[in-house]
């Protein structure tokens, strides 16, 4: 038996490489029915159609029309002449030391993204990616140091959790005890600078008749976007974590340059009215510490001073420093990290200390970047 080198897992190579243009993952059941009714699909049949693959899509992970046994050889011909249910080329799978896996998933543009999935003992969450790159150039992100080039598409954003779900053999979708319990939309990008593609991604991960995942168990990661903030409470319903990492406007404009455009303010008054917490769910404040930038124990003591200041039902989610190549900030000491912790516990606000996962293979907190991006680098300075 081949032996792999430590912390790679073999690449599962799709059949083909799926082709966006025909693809039926991520579209709407009333998209698929349209579709089988361009090419003939007699109209009273579509809908029943579309369910079908839906099914076979969603719950049963098939790849290929040819896997769709309820359905007739003829019909399953026609859609393989047509459409398409393949997967992405995955480049890289990593497996951490603490059991975290990360996959470099490409694109047929030659694009792409990092998706990563966390083991915990009582659930698996699937770190998803909304963008090639990120806009906002947040000084302590290794994403923020790549451009952004695109949006991820609709087809794109759902196809990250089926590759997951390839790779941890979890077809059929178990309704208990799932592998892939929680999806956070953290990984490259601005999730709500790509709202239409996030939302429409998600209401069909959230689907009954298929992934059927809660919204409960599905958390967006906002740097503050305000406007859709608000939108997001309305259309997604889904839990959400802010980014805040600061607890003063000139802190946090240094280190994140979005809040001169949606300052504090702006953003915990949006997340005061978040349309989740009427339904008993806490606002969930990341807050990555950085040593002597934002880790003292005035900040700890301010930071619970804004969120109840504010009345809004919270946690706070401390994350230390994840050290990247060419970063300028350390991780504080372990025990400044307890003590930041002890402040704001102490207080009544709960804040526990996110342990550092997949560090080993560049998937922990801030660090997701693509192989690409370097290896375009290394290119250019050879020749």
């Amino acid at each position: 038996m081949k032996t792999l080198p430590l912390g790679l897992e073999p690449v599962v190579a799709p059949r083909h490489t799926f082709d966006e243009n025909r693809s039926l993952i991520g579209l709407s059941h009333a998209e698929v029915a349209e579709k089988l009714k361009e090419i003939g699909v007699p109209e009273k049949q579509c809908r029943m159609r579309a369910q079908q693959i839906w099914h076979w899509i969603y719950f049963r992970g098939a790849k290929s029309f040819d896997e769709m046994s309820n359905i007739s050889k003829d019909m399953r011909a026609k859609l393989n002449q047509h459409f398409d249910v393949g997967r992405p080329e995955i480049t890289e799978a990593l497996i951490s030391t603490d059991g975290t896996r990360k996959w470099l998933m490409k694109f047929p543009d030659g694009q792409e993204v990092e998706t990563v999935f966390i083991p915990e003992e009582d659930r698996g969450t699937l770190c998803v990616s909304s963008q090639v790159g990120c806009t906002l150039t947040c000084t302590f992100c290794h994403t923020g140091t790549q451009r952004l080039v695109r949006n991820l598409t609709a087809t794109e954003i759902v196809m990250q959790l089926l590759v997951a779900r390839d790779y941890l053999n979890e077809w059929p979708s178990p309704s208990e005890g799932r592998l892939v319990s929680t999806i956070v939309l953290m990984g490259m990008g601005e999730p709500l600078y790509n709202f239409e593609n996030v939302k429409k991604a998600m209401h069909i991960v959230m689907d009954d008749n298929g992934i059927n995942l809660s919204r409960r168990r599905i958390t967006l990661s906002t740097s503050g976007v305000v406007p859709e903030i608000y939108r997001c409470g309305e259309e997604m319903g889904v839990n959400l974590a802010i980014s805040l990492h600061a607890v003063n406007d000139e802190t946090r404009t240094k280190i994140m340059p979005i809040n001169n455009k949606y300052p504090i303010d702006e953003l915990m008054t949006a997340c005061k009215n978040y349309a989740g917490i009427k339904n008993s769910r806490k606002i969930t404040f990341e807050y990555i510490l950085l040593k002597d930038v934002n880790d003292s124990d005035e900040d700890a003591l301010n930071l619970v001073k804004l969120i109840k200041d504010y009345k809004i039902p919270a946690k706070v989610n401390l994350i230390p420093f994840n050290p990247w190549p060419g970063s300028n900030y350390e991780r504080p000491s372990k025990s400044r990290v307890a003590k930041f912790s002890d402040l704001i516990f102490s207080r009544g606000i709960s804040a526990p200390i996110r342990t550092t996962r997949g560090e080993d293979i560049l998937a922990a907190c801030g660090q997701l970047k693509s192989e690409s991006e370097k290896a375009r680098k290394k290119l250019k300075t050879t020749h």
